[in-house]
């Protein structure tokens, strides 16, 4: 009870220091709209792929160039890094963005529509922004512009981090958060604090979402690699059957989420995305791999889940004859935002966008890579509405007819200005 008086009491302080948004930047912001707009429709129509950001971040660097920062390129192989000193000395902040897209072929009929197409896992595919990474990307170059022209009034360094592979690098590569903090990026100036957003196709223009503590799921990806013995299709006794194994383990993983997990306690999530297996119709194969996902937001409900599933595939596998192994991968921890920080700066969300649109959330069990600079320093991650006002059949993100509305990008870019402003100036 104590803490929860502490954190209104400091809601309370700031929110009284907290003024209105600057004219000055607030005609800055507004006379940027446009711009922001074009770089967020050229990133959707030229997007890359994670550890592939070449071109998108030669185009993030020649413009923070153009604002006098220093500029650091190449930071886990495609990261850009802008720092720009205001006229006062303080703290450090850190505003992140993250740049990459998702092999995804688009359905929309945009004039600014992805016809871009790569390989990923050896599988051609089209390539699309269907998370919004491009608006997340021109949101902050809109910032930094803005904030360059008020050098004035910025008590400390801003470090705006423009993040390669938030969707995971590609296997055998290392990439995302996780690279760029290993190779320095929250250091060389010291960072104390982070923030971040992610636009949302399901939450209208004009409001936002936030959430203290534990926000997003941690993520593990799995490879489940079953083996059974090859035969004839006609003779399926004389061997066994890894595809009916591979079957009958992802029924079994689901009893562990709909029997085993307490779901009054947190949500947890098992799913497997990929199958494959087999060349030919009257061939029963030799082995069969599943790739998936396990989502959680409790680390002893996370530990409980991923031994049953080695169990479960072990024993399934082997009651049929076969064998299987499980291979994991840890992709984030869960987007911890720190409750404090978050007290501190949520009147800045309430003065800007008005207090009856910032709406708290209940946890998701998406993931996020923004939770590994979070491990480091504070952090405060919320969700941007994208969705136009009266939709009622928004599509979901990383699906092809995923679609944002323009008009949700200006208050991205004044909701990390301001909060940039507030937290170095209330030191």
């Amino acid at each position: 009870m104590k803490q929860y008086a502490l954190l209104f009491f400091i809601a309370l302080v700031t929110a009284m220091a907290q003024a209105q948004m600057n004219k000055d930047i607030l005609n800055d912001i507004n006379g940027i709209e446009e711009q922001v707009i074009e770089w967020r429709r050229y990133f959707h129509e030229n997007p890359e792929l994670s550890n592939r950001e070449f071109k998108t971040a030669e185009k993030i660097a020649t413009h923070l160039k153009s604002l006098g920062m220093e500029v650091q390129t190449g930071i886990a192989i495609t990261g850009v890094v802008g720092i720009l000193k205001g006229d006062k000395p303080g703290k450090v902040v850190a505003l992140r963005a993250d740049i990459d897209a998702l092999p995804v072929t688009e359905r929309n009929n945009l004039p600014f529509k992805s016809t871009v197409t790569d390989t990923f896992l050896n599988t051609e595919t089209g390539v699309m922004h269907a998370c919004g990474h491009d608006t997340h990307i021109a949101i902050l170059m809109g910032v930094a512009e803005v904030l360059s022209k008020n050098k004035d009034k910025i008590k400390g360094t801003v470090k705006f981090i423009f993040q390669p592979a938030e969707e995971g690098p590609p296997p055998g590569e290392e990439g995302g958060a996780k690279l760029m903090i290993k190779e320095g990026v929250l250091e060389n100036p010291k960072v104390d604090a982070i923030f971040g957003l992610h636009i949302n196709s399901g939450t209208p223009v004009g409001t936002i979402k936030y959430k203290p503590g534990g926000t997003m799921a941690a993520v593990e990806r799995f490879v489940v690699t079953v083996n059974g013995k090859q035969t004839h299709g006609s003779a399926p006794w004389t061997g066994v059957d890894p595809i009916l194994i591979s079957a009958k383990i992802i029924d079994g993983f689901q009893t562990i989420i709909s029997r085993e997990s307490p779901l009054v306690e947190e949500a947890a999530v098992i799913t497997v995305g990929k199958i494959s297996s087999g060349v030919r119709f009257n061939i029963i194969p030799e082995s069969a791999e599943m790739i998936g996902t396990v989502r959680t937001l409790d680390p002893n409900m996370r530990e409980m889940i991923m031994r049953r599933m080695n169990e479960m595939a072990r024993d399934i596998a082997k009651a049929y004859g076969g064998s299987a192994t499980i291979e994991w991968q840890n992709n984030t921890v869960v987007t911890y935002n720190d409750p404090e920080l978050t007290a501190q700066m949520l009147p800045t969300l309430q003065n800007i966008a008005g207090a009856n649109n910032v709406n708290l959330m209940k946890a998701t069990t998406g993931g996020e890579d923004f939770s590994y600079f979070q491990e480091i320093v504070p952090g405060f991650y919320f969700f941007l509405g994208g969705m136009t006002p009266g939709n009622t059949t928004p599509y979901p993100h990383h699906t092809p007819d995923f679609i944002i509305d323009d008009s949700g990008l200006l208050l991205g870019v004044k909701t990390m200005t301001q909060l940039s402003l507030d937290y170095l100036n209330a030191q």
